[in-house]
């Protein structure tokens, strides 16, 4: 199952869900939408219509992008998916990568990360500031955390099913890049293999982009709180 959140992505969900399908065509979509109003919610019905393997999850806000993977992971694991996916409707997220995560799965990773910052990855159309913002914020978690992972806040990333159940979803309060961080986090102190394979990240050209400080910020706090969290053996 691949996991899409929209909101306001009228302009690139047709694009998104053909270069996906065409690229794994065994694959699902479940499009998650917070009610655009630009009226993605339609386009999704409409796709879905046409195609038994596009599902849209239709919420009555918009109530976040954590809350928006976590529901979309719980709905997936009750109807028998054992592959999940995070990747952004944009087009920022090239859906060519996704034969690599399938291989890191198959060489027996249990969590794969899109990594803009290994040998091979790497980011076209962000400005300085933007840079410093994600390689900042990985790097600051990172260290905080003391994670091996370069691409903490990487958003195009995919489960085992059996990492998603131990994680205990109920239990995920981020949202935005913290979202990112306490998955990874997570299933990094439950013993899971998390691999990064490199992809090549492209800043969208229709829409806006969702991040605001208070996503920023959140990132911030929550490793803070991850790491002052009691290990899970002690538990």
């Amino acid at each position: 199952m691949i996991v899409t959140p929209t909101y306001n992505e009228r302009d690139n969900l047709e694009r998104f869900v053909e270069g996906v399908l065409r690229w794994v065509p065994e694959a699902h979509v479940l499009v998650v939408d917070d009610a655009s109003p630009d009226g993605t919610g339609d386009v999704a019905d409409r796709l879905a219509a046409s195609d038994p393997r596009v599902k849209v999850m239709h919420r009555p806000g918009k109530l976040g992008i954590g809350t928006a993977y976590v529901q979309a992971f719980q709905r997936g694991l009750a109807e028998g998916y054992e592959l999940f996916f995070e990747m952004d409707a944009d087009l920022s997220h090239d859906p060519m990568h996704l034969p690599q995560f399938l291989k890191a799965f198959e060489r027996g990773a249990d969590v794969v990360i899109g990594s803009r910052n290994v040998p091979g990855g790497g980011v076209t159309g962000w400005g300085v500031g933007r840079h410093f913002l994600s390689k900042g914020g990985s790097l600051y978690s990172r260290t905080i955390l003391g994670l091996p992972i370069r691409d903490l806040t990487s958003g195009y990333k995919a489960f085992r099913a059996d990492v998603l159940r131990a994680i205990d979803l109920g239990a995920v309060r981020s949202e935005g890049y913290s979202f990112q961080i306490e998955l990874t986090y997570r299933a990094i102190q439950r013993g899971f293999a998390v691999v990064e394979v490199p992809i090549h990240f492209v800043d969208r050209k229709n829409g806006q982009s969702k991040m605001s400080s208070r996503i920023f910020m959140e990132a911030i706090t929550m490793v803070w709180k991850l790491r002052l969290e009691r290990p899970e053996h002690q538990r």
